[in-house]
């Protein structure tokens, strides 16, 4: 942490938002169903956190504080509708400082509110991730009171991507000392200054492990100058059978090296991305296979960056450190990643919609024995012991049939294209978008499992029926003091049921 102000009290969690500008802790109570709060940022001016669904400044619930000359602490409910100032909350106050200060050039203040407030213009922070943003000002509103108007923060913002209710504070890398170890890191790269950027680069197993050994934990090495580019970061294990020169291994564009890079972009593994932990430890009975007569013997580091403001001149080294253990352990680890695929066939949900439902299913035959910042993706990708070499991916598609039927289209002319070009030709009502959950719900699939060089295809005319669990509807039954003072203020019956659908999808079509 780069805050020099001692904390007002214990927290159970924290994370530094970015290095030597700001800091987070904070403490969930789920009995009294509230979080508190406590955030120092270098500045003498205003602060502030908000908290968002999607990313952004559109729809973010935000807490502003100062503390001003006097030494007296001020702070706002606040909520932006669009990406403009954020307004203060006109219907209740949910967010409240508990104390402040301002120590060495630095604003800290402790504040709280309830998980869950039932107000419209407030985020309830759920299980799962949550979007943080932080920004601030370098001086106090005019005129510095509860109605004080906040100046515009410029380029002094940030977001971060946290769980904030079930949050792992990350291991200290002394977890580690004294083992050997490897990296699979860029050296310098030069980051484009495009929106959207995927990096692929092939590494060749550590020649030095004749033997095969376990890495118990790695560590994600993300440049903390970047932590604003890097969106997320991907290991895949190369195809058995994959030949390269190691003289001159793949390194470039992905979408460049697509070709030479085909044995590499099926068996996912280690996936990391923005809020995930930088370190992680194996369960003490399994490790991550490497080197000796182990099958893998090349790997691709493949690296998202979101670069939405197009920035130049920046440099990248971000990769992975796998530590290796003094001795090889009772199981071997593998990866298994879970859910659709990142397709239109499986992803196609109508915009604007608050709930839209896409199950997946992994049967028990299966396992025995786009990718774009602002794209779509339904994967889970989790680790599990004994490895199965054979098993790497259990994912779910709708089926051509049930887009042919759909579209009213032959299956000889059926192409991705074309389903593209269909899907952005709808308009939408709430009606007809009430129907596309209806035709998901019951529409047939593909399941594709296995690993690339042995993909299994099986048809699933639908899905095991269960009943959804209904969303917890909001009570409101507990109460934070809200104390005002100079201090605070306050998817045959798919296909039939298909053409029905269809007869009302032709007429949003433009």
């Amino acid at each position: 942490m780069s805050s020099p102000v001692e904390t007002f009290t214990t927290y159970k969690h924290s994370i530094e938002l970015q290095k030597n500008v700001a800091d987070l802790w904070w403490t969930v109570d789920d009995n009294e169903r509230e979080i508190t709060f406590e955030l120092h940022i270098n500045t003498t001016g205003w602060i502030a956190l908000g908290i968002n669904l999607a990313g952004g400044m559109k729809g973010t619930d935000i807490g502003v504080g100062w503390v001003d000359q006097r030494g007296s602490v001020y702070f706002q409910d606040r909520y932006a509708f669009a990406k403009e100032r954020p307004m203060l909350d006109n219907t209740t106050i949910d967010w409240f400082a508990l104390q402040g200060r301002e120590v060495s050039g630095w604003t800290a203040i402790q504040f709280k509110r309830l998980l869950d407030t039932c107000d419209l213009m407030d985020v309830p922070i759920k299980s799962g991730t949550n979007k943080l943003i932080f920004a601030y000002g370098l001086t106090d509103p005019i005129p510095s009171g509860p109605n004080g108007e906040i100046s515009y923060h410029e380029n002094q913002h940030g977001s971060r991507a946290l769980s904030l209710r079930s949050y792992t504070d990350s291991l200290s890398e002394d977890t580690f000392a004294g083992l050997d170890y490897f990296d699979f890191r860029l050296n310098n790269y030069v980051v484009p200054s495009t929106e959207m950027t995927s990096h692929c680069k092939i590494y060749k197993a550590p020649s030095n492990y004749s033997v095969k050994q376990h890495a118990i934990g790695y560590k994600m090495i993300i440049d903390s100058a970047n932590q604003d580019l890097v969106h997320h970061l991907l290991i895949y294990e190369c195809d058995p059978t994959a030949q390269f020169d190691d003289n001159n291994l793949p390194d470039d564009l992905c979408n460049e090296i697509y070709l030479q890079t085909a044995p590499c972009a099926y068996n996912g593994a280690i996936i990391w991305d923005v809020g995930g932990n930088d370190i992680v430890a194996f369960p003490e009975e399994a490790g991550y296979p490497i080197g000796g007569d182990f099958l893998i013997k090349y790997y691709m580091v493949q690296i998202h960056y979101n670069n939405p403001y197009q920035l130049s001149n920046r440099t990248d080294s971000s990769g992975i450190r796998f530590y290796i253990g003094k001795e090889l352990r009772q199981h071997d680890l593998g990866y298994l990643t879970l859910g659709t695929t990142s397709t239109p066939h499986a992803l196609a949900i109508p915009p604007k919609m608050e709930r839209f439902i896409i199950d997946s299913y992994c049967p028990a035959t299966a396992t025995m024995g786009g990718e774009r910042a602002e794209d779509e993706m339904c994967r889970h990708v989790m680790k599990y012991y004994p490895r199965m070499n054979n098993m790497y991916d259990c994912l779910m598609m709708n089926s051509p049939q049930i887009w042919n039927s759909m579209m009213n289209t032959s299956s000889s002319s059926f192409n991705d294209s074309k389903l593209m070009e269909w899907l952005l030709n709808l308009t939408w009502t709430s009606e007809q978008a009430v129907q596309w959950q209806e035709f998901y719900n019951i529409a047939s699939r593909v399941l594709l499992y296995g690993a690339s060089s042995n993909l299994q295809f099986k048809f699933m005319s639908g899905l095991p029926k269960y009943q959804d669990l209904k969303p917890v509807a909001c009570t409101k039954d507990q109460t934070i003091n809200q104390t005002t003072s100079s201090q605070t203020t306050t998817m045959n019956e798919s296909i039939s049921y298909t053409s029905r659908i269809r007869q009302n999808i032709m007429i949003i079509l433009i």
